[in-house]
């Protein structure tokens, strides 16, 4: 399902989200209103704390006394003997049994003295959890399902926050420590364990030890280096920006706007881009969805919701009108020109490994292969039961495994070698809610989803499910239908997914409004080491392998009032009327790590009321905010790379602006009546 602002259809609209069932609202528990949820900022940090959890029982602080032990127990007393326990109350004093089962006489001022430091509040939460824990045992009684649909469902398996996975992940963790996501630092001595940056990188430039041990400390140099929330350009662009990428040598990116235009530049130094070129799409409708650069950096492929691709060359001095492929024409019929075929639009497009196909995620439920030299689609697999928002291939050196990410939930795994039924050959379920991106490592194993479940998940392909254990699930029976559009989610409505074949999930960015991206980084720049997503609430995060927080971009505070309203441009942008009060806004939808060097690029809905966009450049500057060098850090730029003095208008003046903007609406109100 796209970001296009259309009436929900299928079954969104078919069945309610739970939290707007009255009688399923009386059945949340209290703490899963917390909305706070913060990954764990590292691994090492969450595992030392469990261990000083897990080095002994809790003892509070004594004054006065010490070697005393006090035991509360219970005992059910017959009626008879209230008197004599009242004749007990009135004693002035108390006994406890010592250590050598001898009688310790103490006052009672003595036991209010132990309990009043935090004696009484475990005591009273002691409590509190045993009658909390009656609770559960009493709802574990009722009937239950799934827990998912159906009017006053419980659910047996946790619900809310309580039943997010473990962080750390011990999957993760296993991953991490197998040398397939990164180097692990291996120190020859406890002096050693945790070097800092100029002493590994002085250690390269003296050549120190062997080469295996210098391969490592290159590894882990460059697993350190995150970029900083600081961006380094701005680059303004007056229509939002939906995605952006770097080639796969780092040479070259292009970003995609809504207004059907994408631009290009040369980043062959990424510190210092240039303006190469920009193509259009012709027609399009609502926005550019996906492009995607050949392996040669020679051609660029882009989308819109329509069944039509355009294929335009790179070249600057190229200006040619670009190429149309028709992915409509099966080669079953005649071709009839660009306005003839309307009948699906397209979410996502790649190119293979070899550039001589594009396979495309429609509007249609199907997965389409095209075959650029024929001139037509080679392939349709019609596989979902919904839109297919995302696809790529398993491996860039074969063009036989794809995979597809889907609103029906699923992500699929199709081999081209076998597919004489038309089935997949595997089915990988877990998310609860659509997927909005799917990205394959490229070893052929593993591969990374996003969904509007508000996680990301991490696949290997040799724990898919097979298409016939798959066909005895009922995959609606767990999904809410989450209109991610229009509502936020609600933590409380989460329920696990009880055949989730995923490694690890990570939590703590937004998928909201739109088909918000994730990827894994590069093996070049950070030896492969994280996973790293946009967000709706305007950050990059980027995770370890174990699902903890490696690091946050910042592109909201790094381009907030980055230009001034300017009435006009802004009474031509949709979603600034009524819905967020003109406030500036960030939503990051997509970005993309350089292969080569520490710079991330962050495509986004930004500005006031996210109606424009940015692409905001950011590096690694060891947590300055300012530097020396020209130009500035913070440079603001328009889409050809140039400065541009309208970008540092006051944004105080922007008031003027909003006052003029809404007199007009005024003005056509009244002609309107």
């Amino acid at each position: 399902m796209s970001d296009t602002p259309r009436a929900p259809h299928g079954r969104s609209s078919a069945s309610p989200s739970p939290v707007d069932r009255p009688r399923d609202r009386l059945l949340l528990d209290d703490d899963d209103d917390d909305m706070d949820y913060v990954p764990a900022e590292s691994g090492e940090e969450a595992e030392s704390l469990m261990d000083e959890l897990d080095d002994g029982d809790f003892h509070d602080a004594e004054e006065s006394l010490s070697n005393v032990s006090l035991e509360f127990t219970t005992i059910a007393a017959p009626d008879d003997d209230d008197d004599a326990e009242d004749d007990d109350d009135n004693e002035d004093d108390d006994d406890v049994v010592g250590p050598n089962g001898r009688s310790i006489y103490i006052t009672r001022e003595q036991i209010m003295q132990l309990l009043g430091h935090a004696g009484l509040r475990r005591i009273f939460a002691d409590h509190a959890s045993g009658r909390r824990a009656a609770l559960d045992d009493d709802d574990d009684s009722e009937t239950d399902n799934t827990g998912y649909g159906g009017v006053g469902a419980r659910s047996r398996r946790g619900r809310g926050r309580k039943a997010f996975e473990k962080v750390p992940s011990d999957a993760g963790r296993k991953l991490m420590a197998s040398g397939t996501f990164g180097a692990n630092d291996r120190p020859e001595d406890p002096y050693l364990r945790r070097k800092k940056l100029a002493y590994r990188l002085m250690r390269r430039e003296l050549g120190l030890g062997c080469v295996g041990r210098q391969k490592l400390s290159s590894n882990l140099i460059s697993q350190s280096l995150i970029p900083s929330s600081k961006a380094d350009t701005i680059i303004h662009y007056d229509a939002r920006c939906y995605s952006g990428q770097f080639s796969n040598d780092g040479n070259f990116f292009f970003s995609c706007a809504q207004d059907f235009k994408v631009r290009m530049y040369d980043t062959s130094n990424p510190y210092k881009w240039k303006y190469y070129k920009t193509v259009e799409y012709p027609y399009g409708q609502w926005t550019i969805t996906d492009a995607s650069l050949s392996p040669d950096n020679k051609f660029l492929a882009y989308s819109s919701i329509r069944s039509i691709v355009c294929l335009a060359p790179t070249d600057p001095g190229d200006n040619s009108e670009p190429h149309l492929l028709d992915f409509s024409n099966t080669g079953t019929r005649g071709r009839r020109g660009f306005h003839a075929y309307p009948y699906f639009g397209i979410w996502s497009l790649r190119f293979s490994g070899d550039g001589r196909e594009i396979v495309a995620g429609t509007g249609d439920r199907s997965v389409y292969v095209y075959d650029i030299e024929r001139g037509q689609s080679i392939l349709r697999i019609p596989g979902h039961d919904d839109d297919v928002n995302a696809v790529c291939y398993g491996d860039p050196n074969s063009p036989h495994i794809l995979y597809s990410g889907s609103d029906d939930t699923t992500l699929k795994v199709w081999d081209r070698r076998s597919m004489g039924d038309g089935r997949e050959a595997g089915v990988f379920l877990g998310h609860t809610e659509g997927l909005t991106y799917v990205d394959s490592k490229g070893d052929g194993r593993y591969v990374l989803s996003n969904g509007k479940d508000q996680t990301a998940k991490l696949w290997d392909l040799r724990n898919m499910m097979s298409a016939r254990e798959a066909d005895k699930i009922d995959i609606n029976q767990y999904t809410t239908g989450f209109e991610y559009r229009t509502n936020s989610y609600d933590e409380s409505d989460y329920r696990p997914h009880p055949h989730d074949r995923s490694l690890v999930t990570f939590r703590g960015h937004s998928v909201l409004k739109t088909l918000i991206r994730c990827h894994f980084s590069p093996p070049g720049s950070t030896d492969s080491r994280y996973v790293y997503s946009g967000s709706y609430d305007g950050s990059v995060y980027v995770w370890n392998l174990d699902a903890t927080l490696a690091g946050k971009v910042d592109v909201l505070k790094a381009t907030r009032n980055s230009r001034p309203r300017d009435a006009d441009l802004l009474a031509e942008t949709y979603d600034f009327i009524g819905r967020n009060g003109g406030t500036w806004q960030t939503c990051v939808r997509d970005a993309s790590w350089h292969p080569n060097a520490p710079v991330i690029a962050a495509t986004s809905w930004n500005g006031w009321g996210t109606s424009l966009g940015t692409c905001t450049v950011h590096t690694w500057n060891d947590g300055m905010e300012e530097d020396e060098g020209d130009p500035a850090m913070g440079q603001r730029v328009n889409a050809q790379l140039e400065h541009d003095p309208e970008l540092y208008g006051s944004p105080e003046g922007g008031r003027r602006g909003t006052s003029i903007f809404s007199r007009r609406m005024r003005s056509r109100r009244i002609d309107d009546d």
